[in-house]
């Protein structure tokens, strides 16, 4: 009788109900097996190799009857080769599912692995300490794309120190990582193949020796296709036969899981920094905001009003509202040809050093000259330049001493007419040419005359059909409103932008400066 493992199997529990069907006595001999009854008859068993059913006269426990039809022979082996090829069949299936159990197990490991992580790093060496045992290498490696870099680096290593291992350039002609990188399919050497090629370059680095298996790491978005992000390698299989490609195929499929963990940690990763980035902003947005003077700076001297909008979280245009000795009254405007960090930078600059060289310079040209000195290595380093209105309002005197370095938008408003005259340039931009230029100046009566600035980010601002504000529109709300205070003017401006650019975000800064006095 055939062992069975796991006690009597199915045919030894159905011989006793055949004999006493068949009114014979029924036995399951191997091929050349002694001790055959001479008067029974052998009958070979369909589906098996070696072995035969023994048919012989009389049942069990009874004395010899005629026995089972000749016929009936042939029956009784097909029955029983039936159950033993079901039998055969089951225990062919328990062992598959043996075999998969620790697949099964390892993906689902897998996926407990990186369902509690969003940093692939924790999770990678874990990963592949599971993989490498159930496949049987002595050596894995996992490696992730660096796309500013164009380089595969390694983020987890098992039988080998990771720290030695350089990242691999992934136009790499001798390299099988690379390779799989960029042809997106799995390469693996079998060393009992002596047909099978070595797959890295015929001299230099030789990866005939050790079995090897290497797979990409792919990721494709819903109804995108996929793209590669790294590669795992798996090396010197324990016994050193080739992987199978059962081996292959769950390789693969945990690649896809580590793929999709790999891209949902980069995502993760930029939304942190994103939001990361947007608190600074918001900081950078506030300070910036904050170095500017707010109107009552000047107390009852005068009456003004400003308002600055950045295009960006942090810009280029400022102003600056000064008290001066001798209840002179300073204001400044300018604009960093840029917007954002860079401008920024030199806005902040020009705040912190325009006070003091106010104070200490004699007339505006100067207090410019100085300014341009101070900002010389950052204007020459970023390459930028600026635009600037600096004005001394002397009430007592009657008059208005100024410095304009190329700022097209600054003008003088009679409160009794309506009539602007523009404040010209006396100088170039600063940090365009060094040209020192001169003082300029007019007169004014005290409560005649408003002073004007703003910036191109106002004129230069779109309509719906292209057209722009212009100059002409700003100094419109202040004629028409001259009597009115400085906030209602610059109110009536800003409420007219918006209307007139329908609400869009400025594409440049926007500041503007109302300075009754």
């Amino acid at each position: 009788m055939p062992d069975a493992p796991g006690g009597l199997t199915r045919v030894e529990r159905l011989l006793p109900l055949l004999e006493r069907m068949a009114g014979a006595r029924l036995r399951i001999r191997r091929e050349g097996e002694a001790g055959t009854d001479g008067s029974a008859r052998l009958e070979p068993i369909p589906e098996t190799e070696g072995l035969w059913l023994e048919i012989a006269n009389g049942g069990p426990g009874k004395p010899p009857t005629p026995g089972a039809s000749p016929g009936m022979d042939q029956e009784l082996a097909q029955v029983v080769g039936s159950v033993l090829a079901a039998e055969r069949d089951a225990v062919q299936v328990a062992a598959e599912l043996s075999e998969r159990y620790e697949e099964i197990d390892l993906i689902y490991t897998i996926s407990e692995i990186l369902g509690h992580t969003i940093r692939l790093d924790e999770a990678a060496d874990r990963i592949l300490r599971e993989v490498s045992t159930v496949v049987g290498a002595r050596r894995a490696t996992l490696l992730v794309y660096d796309a500013e870099q164009q380089m595969l680096r390694i983020v987890a290593a098992r039988g080998m120190d990771a720290q030695e291992v350089e990242p691999i350039e992934v136009d790499d002609a001798c390299s099988v990582s690379a390779r799989v990188f960029r042809e997106m399919r799995i390469v693996s050497y079998d060393p009992t193949d002596p047909t099978a090629p070595n797959p890295g370059c015929p001299e230099g680095r030789n990866y005939l020796g050790q079995a090897f298996l290497s797979v990409p790491v792919l990721y494709a978005a819903p109804g995108a296709r996929g793209k590669p992000i790294g590669v795992i390698n798996l090396t010197d299989r324990v016994g050193g036969d080739a992987f199978t490609a059962g081996d292959r195929k769950l390789v693969a499929a945990i690649a896809n899981q580590i793929g999709a963990a790999i891209e949902n940690a980069r995502l993760v990763a930029r939304d942190l920094g994103q939001q990361r980035v947007l608190r600074e902003l918001e900081l950078a947005r506030d300070l910036q905001l904050k170095l500017l003077p707010p109107p009552g700076v000047l107390g009852s001297r005068a009456d003004v009003a400003a308002r600055c909008r950045q295009a960006e979280s942090v810009g280029g245009d400022f102003y600056n509202l000064l008290n001066l000795r001798s209840d002179r009254i300073g204001v400044m405007i300018g604009d960093v040809t840029s917007h954002g960090f860079g401008a920024a930078l030199i806005m902040a600059l020009v705040m912190a050093a325009s006070g003091i060289h106010a104070e200490s310079a004699e007339t505006p040209t100067e207090v410019l000259r100085r300014l341009e000195e101070s900002l010389a290595d950052e204007l020459a380093s970023t390459e930028m330049f600026l635009t600037v209105f600096y004005a001394v309002v002397d009430p007592l005197a009657g008059r208005i001493t100024f410095a304009n370095a190329g700022h097209p938008h600054a003008f003088l408003v009679s409160t009794q007419t309506g009539e602007a005259v523009r404040l010209e340039a006396t100088r170039p931009p600063l940090g365009l040419a060094t040209a020192p230029g001169e003082d300029a100046a007019l007169s004014l009566v005290r409560r005649e005359a408003i002073i004007c600035l703003f910036t191109d980010g106002v004129t230069e601002a779109l309509g719906p059909r292209g057209e722009r504000f212009g100059e002409a529109r700003v100094l419109g709300h202040v004629a028409r409103l001259r009597e009115r205070p400085a906030r209602e003017i610059i109110e009536s401006v800003h409420a007219d932008l918006a209307g007139f650019t329908g609400g869009a975000p400025p594409a440049d800064d926007r500041t503007v400066v109302i300075l009754k006095v």
